[in-house]
């Protein structure tokens, strides 16, 4: 999530000002980067293909798309968590004779 949101606001806030704008190839290799880094650490998942593909359209790059992709997994994932633990029962170790 912090890799996310540091990718997102250096995005926003600071390659504006030293580099083109939307056209920046620093802003792109940020973006392979950051793409290849969570794909390394949480797994392939269909969200960051549209973040991705968003993130090089200029203007709209200047929305946080890697974090609500990563906000998106942590819901999924947190929510698989919550019914796996509420499907699992106690089950007797030998059945009752």
């Amino acid at each position: 999530m912090v890799l996310a949101v540091a990718a997102d606001a250096l995005q926003i806030f600071v390659f504006p000002l030293f580099a083109q704008g939307a056209f920046s190839p620093a802003d792109d290799l940020l973006d392979l980067a950051i793409a290849a880094v969570l794909v390394h650490l949480l797994g392939w998942h269909w969200e960051f293909l549209p973040a991705f593909a968003a993130e090089l359209v200029p203007g709209v790059d200047l929305v946080p798309f890697w974090t609500l992709s990563v906000l998106n997994l942590y819901r999924k994932w947190k929510q698989i968590t919550v019914n796996m633990e509420g499907t699992r029962k106690q089950r007797p170790a030998l059945p009752k004779p």
